[in-house]
């Protein structure tokens, strides 16, 4: 029996073909993999099962409808995006039953009272650790993704579920708790569409993946039997070595230190000292909420800091001055790409030249050959993927994007790199070309701070890996000599864990 079925679909944007002839068919009780690089056309095709966008050919039926004719049809495709998409002001309950009518509460009054009775035992079912009448703001972002595959999920008719990098903001316990409600809605009849860049969910949870490239269909395959090199492969049309280590080929000096923290505090962390060395990739990792992130951006002055102080090659970075520590030869590369890294609504170009704009000065006039020249050697030596420097830059896939930022930053020359979740959303092909400028950086005496949920990642890239455990650095550990299951202890806070570097 099939639930949903796309037949020889082909959707085109000027001057780019996003899907060329794909078909796609989804059964109840199946969970789905979509799986493809950043740009291989699962966002359109997404697009084309919730009804978003028309194809220009080929046919959508639902449950044998055709739902392009009958658009009421998509009602029974549910979709939650990766990026969260809920109303901060208004509580759990409203945000669960949004639009009302839809939802049975849509009368010429609201009963608030049932309303909050109904979100009550959708709470307990998906786990949420809130109350029907919380305002969605004061909840914890876990518990938004959560409340947002409840709201989707809470409609009777629907029978698909899309699910677009659900685990993106939870833990590992959060995200096995997860998979269990996924489970359990696949137990119940539903069809699972699951997209996930980590390698090790696909293979949990997928029953069937269905790989995309260049917009096309590379073919649908049962995922017993298949393995990482072969899936990489479809994905890419090339092999890559899981194995591959990124340190920098020479050694470091221990007493070249270009960046100190010394017991320095702020939102969210408390008495955190460490030193960064010249050519290094320090890795720093823990759960959500253990203050990474805090840290980072209160050492480049996003946050001004209660206490402690920090040094670049010797000089103190002043509190709270993003300019000065710019000025200074330092970078921060944030995690949330899309609010707080690129200018979606300026061009390739743009995003890229601003941050030199200062050095292309010509008599009090931007030169455009300055611009275009750097920005033609950025794009060239980034591999940054867009048909021409003149396209808006939220219009490119989310590793390009970042492959950009990184070379916006990398104009400025700093001397010290901080990357936040730089390969958050990002196919395994791009990721390894961002661990590849990492070490080529490090190889060129560029400090870089790894920020990283995926341990594999840490492992991988850095030489050192410092641990959090609720505000507090509660480990420094060299990676070569350390166990996956000593660095978990630390980011838990188990208390046999310690400095061991």
């Amino acid at each position: 029996m099939t639930i949903l079925q796309i037949e020889a679909v082909r959707k085109t944007y000027p001057g780019v073909v996003a899907l060329d002839h794909v078909d796609l068919t989804l059964e109840p009780g199946k969970i789905h993999i979509l799986a493809g690089e950043n740009g291989a056309g699962k966002s359109t095709l997404i697009k084309v099962l919730t009804g978003l966008v028309a194809p220009d050919e080929g046919r959508v039926l639902i449950e044998d409808g055709d739902a392009l004719a009958d658009r009421t049809l998509f009602t029974k495709v549910a979709y939650v995006p990766q990026e969260l998409s809920l109303f901060g002001s208004m509580t759990v309950a409203e945000n669960m039953f949004m639009p009302f009518d839809r939802s049975g509460f849509g009368h010429l009054t609201v009963s608030r009272r049932a309303m909050e009775k109904a979100a009550a035992d959708l709470i307990q079912r998906f786990g949420i650790h809130a109350k029907s009448g919380h305002l969605v703001n004061r909840i914890s972002v876990p518990d938004q993704q959560l409340l947002q595959i409840a709201r989707a999920a809470c409609r009777e008719e629907f029978r698909v579920l899309i699910l677009d990098e659900p685990t993106s903001s939870l833990t590992a316990n959060e995200t096995e708790h997860l998979f269990r409600i996924i489970r359990r809605l696949r137990d119940d009849g539903c069809a699972i569409v699951f997209v996930s860049h980590k390698m090790e969910e696909i293979f949990e949870l997928g029953d069937t993946v269905t790989v995309l490239r260049n917009g096309r269909s590379v073919g649908t395959y049962p995922m017993p039997g298949m393995t990482e090199g072969h899936l990489i492969q479809l994905m890419s049309g090339s092999s890559v070595s899981l194995e591959e280590k990124f340190q920098p080929r020479f050694a470091v000096s221990e007493n070249d230190t270009i960046l100190s923290a010394k017991q320095i505090s702020g939102p969210g962390f408390s008495d955190a000292s460490f030193t960064l060395r010249r050519g290094e990739i320090l890795g720093f990792a823990g759960l959500v909420g253990a203050g990474r992130s805090e840290l980072m951006q209160t050492i480049f002055g996003y946050h001004r800091a209660t206490s402690g102080q920090c040094f670049l090659d010797g000089e103190e970075i002043p509190r709270g001055r993003t300019d000065r520590a710019v000025a200074m030869g330092m970078v921060y590369l944030s995690e949330e790409r899309k609010h707080h890294g690129i200018f979606p609504l300026l061009s390739v170009r743009e995003n890229i030249s601003l941050s030199v704009l200062d050095r292309m000065k010509r008599g009090g006039i931007i030169s455009s050959r300055r611009e275009n020249d750097v920005v033609a050697e950025t794009i060239q030596q980034f591999d940054v993927r867009t048909s021409s420097a003149s396209k808006k830059i939220v219009h490119l896939s989310g590793g390009n994007q970042q492959k950009a930022i990184i070379g916006r930053a990398m104009a400025r020359r700093p001397r010290v790199l901080i990357f936040d979740e730089p390969t958050k959303g990002i196919d395994i092909g791009t990721k390894f070309q961002i661990y590849r400028i990492m070490q080529q950086l490090a190889e060129e005496g560029v400090g870089i701070i790894l920020v990283s949920s995926e341990m594999t990642e840490l492992q991988r890239c850095a030489s050192r890996i410092i641990t959090m455990y609720s505000g507090r650095i509660t480990g420094s550990f060299d990676q070569a000599t350390t166990d996956v299951n000593t660095l978990v202890g630390a980011i838990i806070g188990a208390p046999e864990t310690r400095h061991v570097a």
